[in-house]
């Protein structure tokens, strides 16, 4: 397999923005930095930054340093195909997106057990593995959220695959719905490399309650990020810890503990221990921000924000979540204007109860 130097890899899918665009002179410095310090895998999909991710990394990655120093993983998602004959020309334009002639991972994006259905009539898996054979793709993977069991019949069923990218961060490690330990077992048992989204469950993980920070901070070490992605990549089988970084600070602070990699120590992994013991006492909604849920709601409800404010609220309890909440909804629909048709929920990876949770939110800011 294609050599993943350092165990940091650069998620695309929240990049700095700068006017509703991407900021591509700040990637562009995050990139430089990036490659400077030794690390060399980027990865993407089309729907990251509504089209965005995928030609920034044109414009700042692939048009400006040679394709031998880095490695770059697209993905198949479902919202771009409805048949095999549409696979391969939208593949086609993920390249001219991205600037290369080759991917060297192409995942099979987000699978679960209904849209896995949709893979195998659509023969994608095959597709795939004719493009590797065709020297497009260097190496086929999946991405994914569902349970093990169901990760055991695709990797069953399919042990061509050479590469699982999965849900994986302390809190999660034993979550009944994520299933994070049980899905990196599998992966263990069928062989494959492990590359890991979510290490800090989109910012839960560093935005976090005052008791929770305050275990972190008497270690007097590195910032909740730190630990967080030390967790995920001290297992065996961990190539790559994406980090969805949207600023130099947040690549400067990755660059500080993974350049050296260390796993966290038998002190650290007790704090951590206890920080999910303070985090489970909160009832928040674990949501990680990744969008999908927003992309074809037909009332253009910003779900992950309204759960931001929410969040926020029980956090804190001062006014601020309130105007948050007033931002959040000017410009698409308040939570009380869902009409309950569930395909959000469908498409969440974290399994969350979307319409009785905007519910809630709807009785206490719409009030």
């Amino acid at each position: 397999m294609d050599k993943i130097k350092k165990k940091l890899g650069f998620g695309c899918m929240r990049l700095p923005m700068k006017d509703g665009l991407v900021d591509q002179p700040q990637f562009c410095k995050m990139v430089d930095r990036f490659i400077e310090e030794g690390f060399n895998y980027f990865d993407t999909a089309h729907g990251y930054i509504g089209g965005q991710s995928e030609t920034a990394i044109r414009s700042c990655l692939t048009s400006r340093y040679p394709r031998e120093s880095y490695l770059l993983t697209d993905k198949l998602t479902e919202n771009y195909f409805s048949k095999q004959e549409d696979i391969r020309p939208f593949f086609q334009k993920q390249l001219e997106w991205c600037g290369v002639d080759y991917f060297d991972f192409y995942l099979m994006h987000a699978q679960n057990a209904e849209n896995y259905k949709k893979y195998k009539r659509c023969k994608a898996y095959e597709t795939a593995f004719e493009l590797k054979a065709e020297g497009k793709i260097r190496h086929v993977g999946l991405s994914f959220h569902d349970t093990a069991e169901v990760l055991d019949q695709i990797l069953t069923e399919y042990p061509q695959v050479e590469i699982v990218q999965i849900q994986f961060n302390y809190l999660d490690y034993d979550d009944p719905a994520v299933q994070s330990r049980k899905v990196y077992e599998v992966c263990r048992k069928h062989g494959k490399p492990v590359l890991v989204m979510e290490p800090v469950k989109g910012g839960n993980l560093v935005n976090m309650p005052a008791a929770a920070k305050s275990v972190l901070e008497e270690l007097k070490g590195g910032t909740p990020a730190s630990y967080a992605i030390r967790f995920a990549a001290g297992f065996d089988g961990m190539v790559s810890i994406l980090s969805g970084m949207s600023s130099i600070e947040q690549l400067e602070d990755n660059i500080s503990y993974m350049k050296d990699f260390k796993p966290l120590d038998e002190r650290e992994r007790t704090a951590v221990e206890q920080v999910v013991k303070v985090l489970h006492s909160k009832d928040l909604i674990p949501c990680t921000a990744c969008r999908y849920c927003v992309e074809g709601c037909p009332m253009e409800i910003s779900i992950p924000d309204l759960f931001s404010c929410m969040n926020t609220r029980e956090l804190t309890h001062d006014w601020n979540p309130i105007m948050y909440y007033e931002t959040a909804t000017r410009q698409g629909g308040k939570a009380s204007d869902c009409i309950q048709c569930g395909q959000c929920e469908e498409i969440c990876p974290q399994h969350l109860p979307i319409r009785d949770l905007l519910v809630d939110v709807a009785k206490v800011f719409e009030k």
